[in-house]
């Protein structure tokens, strides 16, 4: 890859860290029964307590690769509240965040018994993280903000708010969820003189919407879902389109997997002759796969970007490892896997 394309590919990164970076990244974990990790409104949703642990890492023949780990526990109280907590690192070069979420969920059963599934959930997390940029041995001579750094490690921590709704109605589901609530104006870019700020508008919005198909004899199930993620300031958009197929083996053991493909609405312009304009749009393709087993779930992510300049032909891979205990013996009648 010649020079060029570095620096195109540079601009993709800083797009794509700029879209997902305040607070936790939206990846595909949530594919991996992992939707409390994206939308607040699931903590306690479901008929079980739930222990996820999450492992990403982007390039791994690239030297300080992005990567992110995570963990989270979400639960339900009673009836009608659900509690849960998250704490993540997110690393990418010389920039890292480290956060900390406690939720709180409501749920509304509209139906007449927990046999029919009619429920309306809110959430509220609140967060606190930390973000970091890392100027030790960096050595650049032209810009005087990196010079009076140098050797530093600049740190700035941030409070703010997630907030969610959710409707599981029989085979039907719907998430809306706006994160980054509160304005928020970061001191870790501030020149010394003069000041220069990020904008404290760094509200993102999360949309997702599926149906699951029970198919044959009931041991297998279909599920095609969307997921819209949007930025207020950048006006940057992403849409997922996923397609995952469930096979269950009796009542304690279900095999899943499928494909999900992510499309930027915005592009990234490059020239590799100096004298032509062309734009590329980010675009990945990603493959999943796990099992649920008794309480257990092992899962497995590959993400691939398609696109013509790329860094390296490397994926991005994740692993998910949950646990499910206190496990209530009503079920729903039907195919929903996300709260059954």
């Amino acid at each position: 890859m010649n020079l060029k394309k570095y620096y195109l590919l540079l601009a993709i990164m800083v797009s794509q860290f700029a879209f997902s970076q305040e607070g936790i990244p939206v990846y595909a974990d949530y594919l991996s029964d992992n939707l409390y990790l994206v939308h607040p409104s699931m903590a306690g949703a479901a008929n079980a307590n739930k222990i996820r642990l999450t492992a990403r890492k982007q390039w791994f023949d690239v030297d300080n690769a992005p990567s992110t780990q995570s963990a989270n526990l979400n639960f339900r109280i009673g009836d009608k509240v659900g509690l849960g907590a998250i704490i993540y690192d997110d690393e990418n070069g010389r920039f890292t965040q480290t956060g900390v979420y406690a939720t709180f969920a409501y749920h509304l059963l509209f139906s007449r018994d927990r046999t029919d599934l009619n429920m309306l959930s809110f959430g509220l997390s609140g967060a606190f993280i930390q973000s970091n940029v890392d100027f030790d041995g960096l050595e650049v001579d032209f810009d005087p903000v990196i010079l009076d750094r140098q050797g530093r490690v600049q740190k700035d921590g941030y409070f703010n708010v997630d907030v969610g709704m959710s409707y599981n109605y029989l085979e039907w589901f719907a998430h809306f969820t706006v994160k980054n609530i509160l304005p928020t104006e970061r001191d870790i870019f501030i020149a010394t003189d003069p000041p220069i700020r990020e904008s404290n508008n760094q509200r993102r919005y999360v949309f997702s919407l599926g149906r699951t198909f029970g198919l044959g004899n009931g041991n297998w199930s279909l599920e095609p879902s969307l997921l819209y993620q949007a930025t207020d300031q950048t006006k940057e958009a992403a849409i997922d389109v996923n397609l995952k197929l469930y096979r269950r083996f009796g009542d304690n053991v279900t095999l899943w997997g499928g494909l999900s493909y992510r499309r930027n609405f915005d592009g990234a312009e490059f020239s590799q002759t100096g004298i032509e304009i062309e734009s590329q749009k980010l675009q990945y393709v990603t493959p999943f796969m796990g099992v649920n087993l008794n309480r257990w779930m092992f899962g497995y992510t590959y993400s691939y970007q398609s696109n013509s300049v790329v860094l390296t032909n490397g994926g991005f891979h994740q692993l998910t490892i949950g646990y499910d205990f206190g496990k209530r013996e009503e079920r729903w009648n039907c195919h929903c896997p996300a709260v059954n």
